[in-house]
């Protein structure tokens, strides 16, 4: 039985959305990120949610491919929406997503956390955690590019991509954090202030690609 256009319009809008919904995504990530203190994130926490459920949107095409080669029927996705209304509605919708939340809100937010960073400051606490979320609230365009250049096209999109978003925050992301660790060490050991924590960190961050090796040569 074909599947009545209504639907099929609004599957091709869901198709549509789903890079501006990922942009969404990663707003309410940077978000969670602040709250979940800045540097660091919970295990199973909204920051790993949101992140996730980005992933998922960018690669929303090939994931629902895996399924198509199961049988299950989908509309094709190069046609595009027959009804002037939903058509009118995607255009709306992405220009507000993108005038309005990347363009506007995400840089209010990033300068609010920069507030909130100082404010830290003068109170005593480490600025760190609203630094971080402001830049990666700045990011957010960048972002969303370079994930999308981690889509591999195939059924196994999803993953290949998480896959590909470790071997970046190990590779690059990682080393520069050690980097900042150091000079933060020598920051402290100048201002005699504890600064041991600190090379330790830059030595994790810059053996994690090892030690995950480690791991997986003791689990085989």
């Amino acid at each position: 039985m074909a599947i009545p256009q209504l639907l099929v319009d609004l599957m091709h809008l869901l198709f549509d959305m789903a890079v501006p919904g990922a942009m969404c995504t990663m707003v309410l990530a940077g978000l969670a990120l602040r709250q979940e203190s800045g540097v660091n994130f919970e295990v199973g926490g909204r920051f790993q949610r949101w992140m996730l459920w980005s992933v998922i949107l960018l690669t929303l095409p090939q994931l629902l491919s895996w399924f198509a080669a199961q049988g299950i029927a989908l509309p094709p996705q190069s046609a595009g929406i027959s009804g002037a209304w939903l058509r009118g509605l995607e255009t709306s919708l992405t220009s507000f997503i993108s005038d309005a939340i990347v363009a506007r809100l995400a840089p209010v937010l990033a300068a609010f956390f920069v507030l909130k960073a100082a404010l830290d400051a003068a109170q005593g606490s480490s600025p760190l955690g609203s630094v971080v979320a402001a830049i990666f609230l700045l990011g957010i365009s960048g972002t969303v590019q370079l994930m999308q250049g981690f889509n591999s096209g195939g059924e196994f999109a999803t993953t290949d991509m998480l896959a590909s978003l470790w071997n970046y925050l190990a590779g690059t992301i990682l080393p520069e954090a050690a980097g900042l660790a150091v000079m933060g060490a020598v920051i402290n050991y100048s201002r005699k202030k504890p600064f041991m924590p600190l090379v330790f960190s830059s030595l994790a961050f810059l053996s994690v690609t090892a030690l995950w090796k480690l791991v997986q040569a003791m689990v085989r």
